[in-house]
């Protein structure tokens, strides 16, 4: 009898595998989940932003009456930067690792942050309200013009998110790292590609992508001074980190590499 009751009782090890196996699939499923969110609201804020600016911010779905129109869509300006750039600080940071269960904020920070900016861009370029005020609208061959010029800066962004390091800029090293049970590890710091003629070149080019459209509306112009004036201070602040984290060798790309505005001919030393 005792026989008996020995062989019903439960292996010593079961339980811990099956520990082990529900904290794996718990552990994968939500990877999957904040990578799907991610990737998703990536997609919807890139073509609502592809669109809105084409179109002059014209697109946008807001309804606010004027003269509070421009007070709602400057407070739809002024969340994107003010957000994107609180976050990279240490409360910021602190702050995402929190955005996620089971001690998972921290590994899914990255994936977080992007899924956050997406849905910052999303809301300013959907929640707009259009003043319905043309400036000047291109026509003819000046209209393909712009539209090559329009492409070519969104291929030049694409370009420089893609030397910068695909899976920071699109959010999927945290939920990639996560998924394989390992920590991020974040790309080097780069200096190939467009980052050999400009620091900044994700900053240009999205510079480039405000001013380089066939619609121009007092929307438009709006948009592109104050997202470019952020374009040329943010990265500031942002190359101070790079001082601190990598030394000598950053400031020697500095010292060599212009920030905003490419050398018009090589130095010898850079041949």
């Amino acid at each position: 009898m005792s026989h008996r009751v020995d062989r019903l009782r439960p292996c010593p090890s079961s339980r811990p595998m099956n520990a082990d196996t529900d904290h794996s699939l718990r552990r994968r499923g939500t990877a999957l989940l904040y990578g799907a969110a991610c990737h998703g609201i990536f997609a919807l804020a890139g073509l609502a932003m592809l669109v809105g600016l084409f179109t002059g911010m014209q697109s946008g779905f807001g309804a606010v009456p004027q003269p509070w129109a421009w007070g709602a869509n400057l407070l739809l300006l002024v969340q994107f930067p003010l957000a994107h750039s609180f976050l990279l600080s240490a409360r910021g940071q602190s702050l995402l690792a929190r955005l996620a269960p089971w001690g998972y904020g921290k590994p899914l920070a990255t994936t977080t942050y992007a899924t956050i900016a997406s849905l910052q861009l999303l809301a300013l370029f959907t929640l707009w309200t259009p003043s319905e005020t043309i400036l000047w609208r291109a026509e003819g061959m000046v209209f393909w013009l712009m539209c090559l010029a329009y492409a070519a800066s969104w291929l030049l962004l694409t370009k420089a998110s893609f030397d910068a390091g695909p899976s920071v800029q699109s959010g999927a090293l945290g939920w990639m790292a996560l998924l394989r049970g390992r920590k991020p590890v974040f790309p080097d710091m780069p200096e190939t590609g467009l980052f050999r003629v400009v620091r900044q070149p994700i900053y240009v080019s999205f510079a480039l992508t405000l001013w380089c459209v066939p619609v121009w509306t007092p929307d438009q112009i709006l948009v592109a001074t104050l997202y470019t004036a952020y374009c040329v201070i943010a990265p500031r602040f942002k190359e101070e980190r790079f001082s601190r984290l990598y030394g000598d060798r950053f400031r020697a790309y500095r010292a060599r590499v212009p920030y905003w505005v490419p050398h018009l001919s090589r130095r010898k030393g850079d041949a």
